[in-house]
């Protein structure tokens, strides 16, 4: 058994089911892990003494399971632990899409747990940066600081940690596409981020730096050495060698 959980609360999520669940297999997924790295604010370096572990990462069905009516989840939750896996397709699609969360998983320094396939993966992870990063990031980063605008505006008091988020995302987006990797631990900005979740900087100068911040995505999009799109083919090929593995009991 490669990872022990502690008793929680488990999820799954991803495609219905037709007729008699098989909790015996669905169970058994939690088995299947590729792999599982730490992710959030102590992979940033930002955590404080309380702050919680998260992890994230990769399984692995067996193919067979893909065959029948009830298909794997394509997500596995386990909230009392602080655990997300997600199904290999399903990372390999939102990692291509430049989603921030995924790409964190291939570069966070905290990797717990590799199989040699899950190596493979980490290995190829410059497969999946593109200049999307641009659009996905500063997306990200402006849903996060719209919200903290809303909340100004019902009169309610302004999340920090929230802001926080918003601006390492802009500073992780603009370092991707300066130099093709992303950027995860903030050890440079580290004072600064923790100010700003401290509540120490005013809200109007959160907003300067991120419409500087704004300027300085775009910039990085023209002049980055990264390509237009990822290599879509080199991924949908590791799917394929990924998926022929898994046709064994071992986990590759």
């Amino acid at each position: 058994m490669p990872l022990q959980h502690l008793l929680g609360q488990r999820r799954l999520h991803g495609r219905g089911n037709v007729g008699q669940e098989q909790p015996d297999t669905r169970e058994s997924l939690w088995q299947r892990v590729i792999l599982r790295c730490v992710v959030g604010s102590r992979a940033y370096g930002l955590a404080g003494p309380e702050a919680d572990t998260d992890h994230r990462g990769v399984f692995l069905p067996p193919t067979q399971l893909f065959w029948g009516l009830n298909p794997p989840p394509q997500q596995l939750e386990n909230d009392q632990t602080q655990e997300v896996y997600w199904e290999l397709e399903k990372f390999l699609r939102l990692a291509l899409r430049a989603n921030p969360t995924v790409l964190e998983v291939l570069y966070t320094p905290l990797v717990e747990w590799a199989t040699p396939l899950g190596r493979e993966l980490l290995a190829m992870r410059g497969a999946f940066l593109s200049r999307r990063v641009c659009e996905t990031y500063g997306h990200y980063a402006k849903a996060q600081l719209r919200r903290v605008q809303n909340r100004i505006a019902q009169g309610k008091s302004i999340r920090w940690k929230q802001v926080a988020h918003a601006i390492r995302l802009m500073l992780a987006g603009v370092h991707t596409l300066k130099h093709g990797q992303v950027l995860v631990r903030m050890d440079a900005q580290r004072e600064q981020l923790l100010a700003i979740r401290a509540g120490k900087l005013r809200w109007e100068e959160v907003l300067a730096w991120h419409a500087r911040l704004q300027q300085e995505l775009q910039q990085a999009r023209e002049q980055s050495p990264l390509p237009q799109e990822p290599d879509w083919e080199r991924v949908n090929q590791f799917l394929i060698h990924a998926r022929g593995q898994a046709l064994g009991e071992s986990l590759p």
